[in-house]
């Protein structure tokens, strides 16, 4: 085997051929090569020197850093997001999904968005108690915190850590709202937490479904849970008092935006009172990587795909507008946002709005630190 450098390209190409990761090495995984991220200056690529010692190399398996976290809870100010501070338990994700816009984080690390983003994780195992730590500030101010919002806090790694769970039970013992979004059916092992806490009204959790199509699922999500089993976790959530929602996200023209209406029709009759949508934002890294995996697995429907999407974003493949950025713009943007709010009209969706209590909240005892006076 030898390493091919190159320098680094845009993110908007529409490459004509696949190299790097040979299939049977990165199986049941999304992304089709592991490039270097835009801040390294030169990427490595991995080439057959002509002896065949690609197949010699092992699958690529997950590999778990634990890293401590100064501080848990992350602040934002975007003006077209409805919340201003979320925790992510996890940097990077094994779900995989192709399309997730948090893969350009992993260039901060020195990591490819590609490939190491699925497996090459951080699990921040102090997590509960940084979380403690910043709930027990006398400055600290409540509001809903948004956890999944960046990676799954529900991806396969957490049935071994549990760091979302020691969150919620942090969360709970401090009467803190939190709204979760996740792909997973793993949520449903913290029912016990997230049915007490809804009696409360401190919780409220949405699915995210991109396709009912299982084989499309397994391609583009390929270690997410299925899009029935989803559902099905809607179901049991619903049945147990949990707030639910169900999010379209992302919508992708012409491949599954034809959907959108039998999405919201399944999700309303598991019992889902809530939903919204999201068109699929291609930045940074995110670009060359969805269209490598259109080509591999869509060759059929990749340039249509492509035109569509740049239809709705003024010629490009992504535009980081406020407020256009989540919904795009142009008539076949306005068409998909006409056709969800009509279905989600005709299924009695999103007539209320689920708002979590605040006033409960109740700051965790740290040790040493001094208590109030009455």
């Amino acid at each position: 085997m030898s390493i091919a450098l190159r320098k680094q390209v845009g993110t908007e190409s529409f490459p004509d051929e696949i190299g790097g990761v040979a299939a049977g090495r990165r199986h049941g995984r999304g992304a089709q090569t592991n490039r270097s991220g835009r801040f390294e200056p030169i990427g490595y690529e991995p080439v057959d020197d002509g002896w065949e010692s690609l197949s010699d190399l092992e699958a690529l398996s997950t590999h778990v850093q634990e890293v401590p976290a100064r501080k848990i809870i992350t602040r934002n100010e975007s003006p077209d997001i409805g919340f201003d501070r979320s925790i992510n338990p996890y940097r990077g994700c094994e779900h995989g999904c192709i399309y997730c816009f948090a893969r350009p984080t992993h260039a901060f690390l020195g990591l490819s968005p590609g490939l190491d983003f699925e497996t090459k994780l951080f699990a921040k195992v102090n997590a509960a108690e940084a979380l403690t730590r910043e709930l027990a500030d006398p400055a600290y101010k409540v509001d809903t915190i948004a956890i999944g919002t960046n990676t799954d806090p529900y991806q396969p790694i957490e049935k071994r850590y549990r760091i979302m769970r020691r969150i919620l039970e942090v969360l709970s013992a401090a009467n803190h709202p939190v709204g979760i979004v996740t792909k997973s059916a793993l949520v449903l092992r913290d029912l016990d937490i997230l049915a007490s806490m809804a009696e409360r009204g401190l919780v409220k959790v949405a699915l995210s479904i991109t396709t009912l199509d299982a084989k499309l699922a397994r391609a583009m999500e390929p270690r997410a849970s299925t899009p029935s089993l989803r559902l099905e976790t809607l179901q049991k959530l619903t049945a147990a008092g949990v707030p639910t929602s169900v999010m379209v996200a992302p919508v992708i023209p012409g491949l599954t935006d034809m959907e959108i209406e039998k999405i919201l029709e399944r999700a309303s009759a598991a019992g889902v009172t809530q939903a919204g949508y999201v068109l699929l934002r291609l930045p940074l890294e995110i670009a060359d990587l969805f269209n490598e995996w259109l080509i591999a697995n869509c060759p059929d429907r990749a340039k249509r795909v492509i035109s569509l999407m740049r239809s709705t974003r003024g010629g490009k493949l992504y535009d980081a507008k406020w407020g256009e950025r989540m919904r795009g713009d142009g008539p076949f943007a306005w068409m998909i946002g006409r056709r969800f709010e009509l279905a989600a009209a005709r299924l009695g969706l999103n007539t209320r709005s689920v708002e979590l209590r605040t006033d409960l909240f109740t700051p965790p005892a740290v040790a040493g630190q001094q208590l109030k006076l009455l």
